[in-house]
C-alpha cells in the first residue's frame, strides 16, 4: 500500500506565508509527477501546482509568483512554499502522486487533506 501524508496547515492572516508537505511511503517503486490541489467549500477540486519527476512545474495562473512547488526525490516528498497569501486562497489542500508500485503499476494516489485558512 502506498500512503500520502500532508502536514503544514493552518491558520494565518493575508500576506502571510505557510509550507504545506507531503511524504509519500509504501510499497513504491518510483513517483512521477507530483502535485497540489485544492478544494474551496462549495467549488470544485482544482490544480495548484504541479512539478515532475524532473522537475519541470506547472502553476495555476491565481498563484504565480506567489506560490512555489519542489520536490525532494530521495524523501519521496513534495513541498509547496505559499506566500503572499490570501483569503481566497482558503481550501483544503491536497497532495498528489502518480506512483509506480513494485510492480511496475502506475496508480494516482490523494493524501486526506490540510487545511489552511486565510482570514484577519
Amino acid at each position: 500500500q502506498v500512503q500520502l501524508v500532508e502536514s503544514g496547515g493552518g491558520l494565518v492572516q493575508p500576506g502571510e506565508s505557510l509550507r504545506l508537505s507531503c511524504a509519500a511511503s509504501g510499497s513504491i517503486f518510483s513517483i512521477n509527477a507530483m502535485g497540489w490541489y485544492r478544494q474551496a467549500p462549495g467549488k470544485e477540486r482544482e490544480l495548484v501546482a504541479r512539478i515532475t519527476s524532473g522537475g519541470m512545474t506547472i502553476y495555476a495562473d491565481s498563484v504565480k509568483g506567489r506560490f512555489t512547488i519542489s520536490r525532494d526525490n530521495a524523501k519521496n516528498s513534495v513541498h509547496l512554499q505559499m506566500n503572499s497569501l490570501k483569503p481566497e486562497d482558503t481550501a483544503v489542500y491536497y497532495c498528489n502522486a502518480d506512483i509506480a508500485s513494485v510492480t511496475r503499476y502506475v496508480m494516482s494516489h490523494w493524501g486526506k487533506g490540510t487545511l489552511v485558512t486565510v482570514s484577519s
